[in-house]
């Protein structure tokens, strides 16, 4: 055997036996996720969720929304919002120096002032140019804040020095909430005696098509576009499947940016959010479960599977790009952040595991897979490429996506079942069919990117332009 056979031998040796442990943890996150949503479903179907709204003793939160040109929907996003079955809460919308008119916009709706307001600034941010609060008595509970532009994660850290309660609800302005998200949000804080529970998180779904008034979500359709439909059953192989899992193992990594709930004592601790970062919501849950690690406390981050919150997914493949892009950049610097973690026994569950995972099949995965598409060009090239086991392997591959796309369908008429329509269901499967040979393609591409944007130093989100929620069914 010469070197280029030995060359071949091992690459393709070590293809397959990625391959093969990849598809075997997604096998195992699916059957594991089973029990952890049974378990969820039977404890919660005794739960009087309007007790725990009504009650003075419920925890009190306040809700973080950073805005940046979303005059689109700023107005509707934040009806919703205020709209919220919860007693003990406010309402926190950062301005974060938006170009467009959507300072305007609220000033205008909501009848607000420029008012006196004390800012403990326990983090460093940019200047705050005002705080609005409404002459309405209604809006009560709304504050806007307008700040020079400093980023997502910036604007945050204002909306904490802000806030006056215990618990931050950290979410996408642009989302639109279920009317009782915030009572499951908080309930795993109430639960939790012998563990403090440092964050929770929820169902991130796809508003795309649906019906919505006055900022509520009125019916739930499947979306109309296709590359939204196939982000919509991405999703529910995210949330239901995957983060089901690593909650019942106990080493969930990612909080969603989209909706997401804190205790402050511990973020404040922390330093908040990281402004450096593009994946500001994944770096801080692993930074606060670093430093529970290092102190020796016991905490639990807890994962809730209702769909609670709704978003608008890019429609067009330029939008969605930059989005990957920016999920590949904030993987990388998280990684690197906490590099001290990777197969280190002191931080558990989350050094031996969790990062390891990400590092190998969040990280590296995209990386390998576009590295086997340039190995088989090259083999073509040359000649080395036996087609009838290639097109067997490549079958068996497809087959697996589409099953495992099926299975999260199946998960999803067997829990919540939100696409009620059979022809929803149908044009689901038919997106499972498609979903591999478009969606996956494109997000590998999208990582390259991100890659070669994080060596390029590259920081900005990129624009990322939405339609607007207003544009929904009506």
């Amino acid at each position: 055997m010469n070197w280029l056979d030995l060359i071949i031998t091992v690459f393709t040796t070590f293809l397959l036996s990625f391959s093969v442990i990849l598809i075997s943890g997604y096998i195992f996150i699916g059957l594991f996720s089973i029990g952890e949503l049974k378990k969820y479903m039977n404890k919660n179907s005794f739960t009087n969720y309007r007790l725990l709204a009504n009650s003075s003793d419920s925890p009190h939160i306040s809700i973080l929304a950073p805005a940046y040109n979303e005059g689109a929907n700023i107005i509707e996003n934040v009806r919703s919002l205020l709209s919220i079955y919860y007693s003990n809460m406010e309402v926190i919308i950062i301005n974060d120096g938006s170009k467009d008119d959507s300072l305007e916009k609220l000033i205008q709706a909501y009848e607000l002032f420029n008012s006196e307001h004390f800012v403990d600034e326990r983090l460093s941010t940019k200047p705050i140019r005002g705080v609005y609060k409404s002459r309405n008595p209604i809006y009560n509970k709304l504050i806007v804040v307008d700040k020079e532009n400093g980023g997502k994660a910036d604007a945050l850290n204002v909306g904490i020095n802000i806030s006056k309660n215990d618990y931050i609800v950290c979410i996408d302005v642009d989302c639109i909430l279920e009317q009782d998200a915030i009572l499951k949000l908080v309930k795993p804080f109430l639960e939790s005696a012998s563990h403090r529970v440092i964050a929770t998180g929820g169902v991130v779904r796809i508003a795309n098509g649906c019906e919505i008034a006055d900022g509520r979500l009125i019916k739930v359709h499947l979306p109309d576009q296709l590359l939204p439909r196939m982000q919509t059953l991405e999703y529910i192989r995210a949330f239901l499947l995957g983060r089901m899992a690593w909650s019942r193992l106990g080493g969930l990594m990612l909080i969603s940016g989209a909706f997401g709930a804190f205790d402050k004592e511990i973020a404040i601790k922390c330093g908040g959010y990281n402004h450096k970062t593009v994946g500001e919501d994944m770096e801080l849950v692993v930074r606060m479960r670093r430093y529970m690690e290092e102190m020796k406390l016991p905490y639990r981050v807890s994962f809730i599977p209702d769909p609670l919150c709704w978003t608008e997914a890019p429609s067009d493949f330029k939008i969605l790009g930059r989005q990957r892009n920016r999920w590949t950049r904030g993987t990388i610097e998280t990684l690197k952040i906490h590099k001290v973690m990777f197969l280190n026994p002191k931080y558990h569950l989350m050094g031996m595991l969790s990062y390891p995972y990400w590092f190998f099949f969040e990280f590296l995965a995209p990386i390998i897979e576009f590295m086997g598409i340039i190995y088989f060009i090259i083999s073509v090239i040359f000649g080395l490429v036996n087609f009838l086991n290639f097109l067997s392997l490549l079958l068996m591959i497809y087959t697996f996506g589409i099953l495992y796309s099926v299975f999260a369908i199946l998960m999803e008429v067997r829990t919540y079942n939100q696409y009620k329509e059979p022809k929803d269901m149908i044009r689901l499967f038919l997106t499972a069919i498609l979903e591999p040979v478009i969606l996956h393609p494109f997000g590998v591409w999208s990582a390259i990117m991100g890659n070669i944007d994080f060596l390029r130093k590259k920081s900005s989100w990129g624009e990322m332009t939405r339609a607007g929620l207003s544009g929904a069914k009506k």
